[in-house]
């Protein structure tokens, strides 16, 4: 079985690569490459009148970083229509070694200190790629997305990779490209200086979050 080493993973997502493992107990990883490539323009999320009530609300706390292993652990849990999971043993590894070093993030949603939603993903130099996300209560996966987008602009990423395209993430903004488009921008993005914000809570992000474009259609 190949060494694959955190850095080995690095330079994969840096030529358009991601691995996924074949199912939860397997050693074994397996590398991606879509010729449809999901992406969540940061210019373009749709925030309904629902969720942007929501996002500013207060209800919920959200933090980055806090609770990574967590956070995965939470993601590669059974759930209706995800009876299986990708994420290994051998994914958690190297994805909390890649938090060590900096380079995986996740962000955190809570509800009276109970952790009930979040998402963790990559991070190389201007392109943040997102991994999974999870919820445990309705919309709260959307309202880390919504913090994740503001905390991308705020840091200036100029890339918020998805790697598939879903119903969930199309009706949040997401779309589908070509790979040769994708790997273009990915290799713009990969010139950019981004920085990750320290605070991804609503007093720090808000400035963002107001702005996010509303879907027009939605009476919501």
């Amino acid at each position: 079985m190949t060494d694959i080493t955190p850095e080995i993973v690095l330079r994969a997502y840096a030529s358009g690569l991601f691995p996924m493992a074949p199912d939860r107990d397997s050693p074994e990883l397996e590398w991606y490459s879509p010729e449809e490539r999901g992406i969540l323009p940061l210019d373009g999320m749709i925030v309904s009148r629902k969720l942007m009530r929501l996002a500013l609300s207060g209800k919920y706390s959200v933090s980055s970083d806090t609770a990574f292993a967590e956070v995965m652990e939470a993601c590669a849990e059974p759930a209706p229509g995800r009876e299986d999971t990708w994420i290994s043993e051998r994914i958690r590894g190297l994805y909390c070694a890649l938090h060590g070093m900096g380079q995986a993030h996740s962000v955190e949603v809570r509800r009276d200190g109970k952790l009930v939603g979040g998402l963790y993903g990559v991070s190389l130099a201007g392109a943040f790629f997102g991994e999974s996300m999870f919820s445990r209560e309705s919309d709260v996966s959307k309202l880390a997305l919504v913090h994740l987008v503001a905390g991308l602009q705020k840091g200036r990423y100029r890339l918020l990779d998805t790697q598939y395209t879903t119903s969930h993430l199309t009706g949040l903004g997401g779309i589908g490209i070509p790979a040769d488009d994708y790997r273009a921008l990915l290799h713009q993005a990969l010139t950019v200086k981004a920085s990750w914000p320290c605070d991804f809570s609503l007093s720090a992000l808000r400035e963002f979050i107001v702005p996010l474009r509303r879907h027009s259609g939605d009476p919501s």
